[in-house]
């Protein structure tokens, strides 16, 4: 398996990174929030978690080691696969995971696209006595409070070398096509376009 990649960012898109190792550019999948970190050109490191599967070999890159332990530990739970593991760590920060599961906080958990009521219940039912309390430390995720998209699409956006002032602009140009249960890739490619009529 691949535990980390380490070179230079040769492409940031809207949900992975190119990072060129050993002359060899390996696609990374990566959530927003990390996205956000890489600069086009500059040397990388990034934990990674690979997936293996009949027809595809995909590597996850995050944050930290933290963020990496997370997502594979919630794939453990029934139900949740690569995709809305990756969707959990990119709207909460691993304490914030940590502290949803341990006061079963269904509602902060349904606010993860792909999660409904009763996965989030299944989550805390199978993780609880296996995740561990909060650290108190790492990097903050997108706030509790607030649409959760927002922050995503707003990182994204910033990842790519907007301005911060520019990305909060573009939120709020799409914000009313956000619905019920925002797609955040649709409203990322949404804010994109607007920003690239600007």
């Amino acid at each position: 398996m691949i535990a980390f990649v380490r070179g230079r960012v040769a492409a940031v898109t809207v949900s992975s990174a190119v990072v060129e190792v050993g002359g060899i550019g390996l696609e990374v999948m990566c959530t927003p929030n990390t996205l956000a970190t890489l600069r086009t050109g500059q040397e990388a490191t990034l934990p990674t978690s690979m997936v293996v599967r009949e027809d595809s070999l995909t590597v996850f890159g995050f944050r930290d080691d933290d963020e990496k332990s997370m997502f594979e530990l919630v794939q453990t739970a029934s139900g949740v696969g690569p995709k809305v593991a990756q969707a959990i760590t990119a709207v909460l920060a691993p304490d914030d995971l940590r502290r949803a599961i341990a006061s079963d906080d269904v509602k902060t958990l349904t606010r993860v696209p792909g999660i409904g009521q009763k996965g989030a219940q299944r989550i805390i039912l199978e993780l609880k006595d296996r995740i561990g309390p909060p650290s108190g430390g790492g990097p903050v995720g997108v706030p509790i409070s607030g649409d959760p998209w927002r922050g995503q699409v707003q990182q994204g956006l910033v990842g790519l070398g907007w301005s911060t002032r520019d990305a909060e602009l573009a939120v709020e140009a799409v914000a009313d096509q956000a619905g019920d249960e925002p797609d955040v890739g649709a409203l990322l490619r949404s804010a994109l376009r607007a920003l690239s009529k600007a």
